[in-house]
């Protein structure tokens, strides 16, 4: 009797999985007018609160494979570490700005080291804010975490910055592969390590005119908004492209042209909200002068004893400027980017990532608190 080999089938692997976002427009721009207005109400203090808001929208209605992300993240946690950062770092500035003053009055360019030094303390915030968020980052269930050195990732910047000034930026591609590799071999999904196959090589061959054409572009306006968003569509493409965790992988399919419209909306709004609040203040200049009986230049003059009130009016104007345009700044660089970010991704071996074990713990937000302090935070 014939003896047959039984030869097991492999399933073929599913298709990509499909990164969507559902959240409406108008509920967010809703949402940052009025922590924008919160913000100015509470000097500023309000943005941890904002901050917190903006992810919990954006994590809720981006959705992989049917299931959407989650944001743990508080306010209070953003505050209670800005306030610890703050009190380390106000120390080290006041003793920054002295010794600057001293340092400079003695020899020229001696803050170098000061700066340097500062330049790494940023850098090490920034992976440990990176490390704050991601483990406040949820998806069916499963937390991400981040481990790795804050130290060794900004001793690695600071060897990568000096080769970025020495080879007048051309070094930008490896420097970002470089430093990339090493945040994603440090974070996790669960028991799922992160892995960064982006290579420099890939990014300067797509980005290496964008690089030639930079000192053109800094001398005509028009050029260099277009130069701008070719170049981070570019960047996110390839970024996006080499993130992997365990057999999960993502593609990035984000044309070069995607974020014309997102960098030139935010120009628009920015240039008509500035002849806005011009003509404001044209108008307010007039409105004093005549009722104090004085001329128009008597108005702006030095001595004016209607300077005050016209202050008083400009000063309404400009905090009515700075809430515009922080919330075009939000919608479009934050929500709207976002969207067409993930438009742009799908997920390939999504099913390795079905039966992850939790893993990890919480990191304080300290480090986020050193990075808002040092205004390197991201969103």
């Amino acid at each position: 009797m014939d003896q047959m080999s039984f030869i097991p089938q492999v399933p073929p692997p599913l298709p990509p999985a499909q990164v969507s976002f559902t959240g409406e427009r108008g509920e967010f721009r809703s949402m940052v007018t009025k922590g924008a207005a919160l913000e100015l109400v509470t000097f500023g203090f309000y943005r941890f609160w904002l901050a917190t808001d903006i992810r919990r929208h954006l994590w809720a209605n981006t959705s992989l494979d049917g299931d959407s992300a989650e944001y743990t993240g508080r306010g209070k946690e953003l505050f209670i570490g800005f306030l610890v950062a703050l009190a380390i770092l106000l120390p080290i500035y006041l003793a920054y700005f002295l010794i600057t003053i001293e340092a400079e009055r003695l020899q020229e360019l001696a803050s170098i080291p000061l700066f340097l030094a500062f330049y790494a303390f940023g850098q090490f915030a920034i992976y440990r804010a990176r490390r704050y968020r991601l483990t406040r980052t949820i998806w069916r269930g499963v937390r991400f975490w981040m481990d790795g050195s804050g130290w060794a990732y900004a001793g690695r910047a600071m060897l990568w910055g000096l080769l970025l000034v020495v080879t007048l930026g051309l070094a930008l591609p490896w420097r970002e592969a470089a430093l990339e590799r090493y945040k994603m071999q440090h974070s996790h999904y669960g028991n799922l390590q992160g892995k960064f196959d982006g290579r420099g090589w890939e990014f300067f061959k797509n980005a290496w005119w964008l690089w030639l054409l930079s000192p053109i572009a800094l001398l005509v306006f028009p050029a260099l908004p277009f130069l701008y968003a070719e170049f981070k569509a570019r960047e996110w493409r390839w970024w996006l492209s080499g993130i992997r965790f365990g057999g999960v992988r993502l593609e990035s399919t984000l044309p070069s042209t995607a974020f014309y419209g997102v960098y030139w909306s935010v120009i628009g709004w920015s240039m008509l909200f500035s002849m806005i609040f011009g003509a404001y203040t044209g108008a307010c200049t007039g409105l004093v002068a005549s009722i104090s009986g004085v001329s128009f230049e008597q108005v702006i003059g030095p001595n004016s004893q209607t300077s005050i009130p016209l202050l008083v009016l400009i000063g309404i104007g400009y905090l009515g400027l700075a809430l515009a345009l922080s919330t075009v700044m939000r919608v479009y660089l934050q929500r709207d980017l976002w969207t067409v970010v993930l438009a742009s991704a799908n997920v390939h071996g999504i099913e390795a990532a079905a039966n992850v074990r939790a893993g990890g713990e919480l990191a304080s937000a300290l480090g986020e608190g050193f990075a808002d302090g040092l205004d390197v935070a991201g969103f």
